[in-house]
């Protein structure tokens, strides 16, 4: 047992959700000692839920499942909530001040990154209602950093490739390609790293095999949970 925090996810789709989940499990070592991490509690809605209500675009109803997962995480003793999917973030404005426990905001964990490694213009990719949202320009530009979205071509090609195959486990060499040329395009615009604003994405593009150093909004959010339920024993 440790005494570090107890971190509820809210979990969206299951490939993201599960990165984080073992991101936070095999890196609480470095916290915490060997094998050790924080106590961990998950709660997730069926994605069919959460999609029928974001392709209708009823943000209010993403926002009573969200709310339902951190009712049932704070019942088990969770002290504060992740929600490792970047899209349904937009709809955190329809229960503020209505949570019973405190969320890291992923684009703000990103933002925060960028800022510290000392980017001014980042690269968005993500599905297409994540880049045409103000989700990461809001929280980026509070942080001097300047945010360059897909074009429409491209977010309808990315949304497809995210909704129909990576969140399904799916993952094709003509994807990474597509990734890695749209990256190549956003470099040429002067962007200095690109924002894997999908949780699902790092599944496939990495520092390795990207013209631009990479975001992981997955693995910062894990890492700023770690630091977070830590803070306390770590002072």
């Amino acid at each position: 047992m440790t005494n570090a925090q107890h971190i509820g996810i809210a979990a969206c789709s299951a490939e993201g959700a599960a990165l984080c989940y073992k991101t936070i499990c095999t890196e609480g070592a470095q916290y915490l000692g060997e094998h050790a991490h924080p106590e961990i509690s998950m709660h997730t809605p069926s994605l069919a839920d959460y999609n029928e209500c974001i392709y209708r675009g009823d943000w209010a109803s993403v926002a009573d499942l969200m709310l339902l997962s951190a009712d049932k995480l704070a019942q088990i003793g969770a002290d504060f909530v992740i929600c490792p999917d970047n899209t349904i973030h937009q709809a955190m404005s329809f229960f503020e001040g209505r949570s019973p426990l405190e969320w890291l905001h992923i684009a703000e964990v990103v933002a925060v990154e960028a800022a510290r490694v000392g980017y001014r213009r980042v690269g968005l990719t993500g599905t297409r209602w994540l880049v045409e949202s103000d989700v990461y320009p809001e929280k980026l530009a509070g942080h001097g950093v300047e945010c360059i979205r897909p074009n429409k071509t491209e977010a309808e090609a990315l949304n497809h490739i995210i909704m129909d195959e990576l969140v399904r486990g799916v993952f094709r060499p003509e994807s990474v390609t597509y990734f890695q040329q749209v990256f190549d395009r956003m470099k040429n615009e002067g962007c200095e790293a690109v924002i894997l604003g999908c949780t699902e994405i790092p599944l496939i593009m990495n520092d390795q095999n990207s013209s631009l150093p990479t975001l992981d909004s997955t693995r910062l959010l894990a890492r700023a949970a770690l630091r977070r339920a830590t803070q306390a024993i770590n002072i």
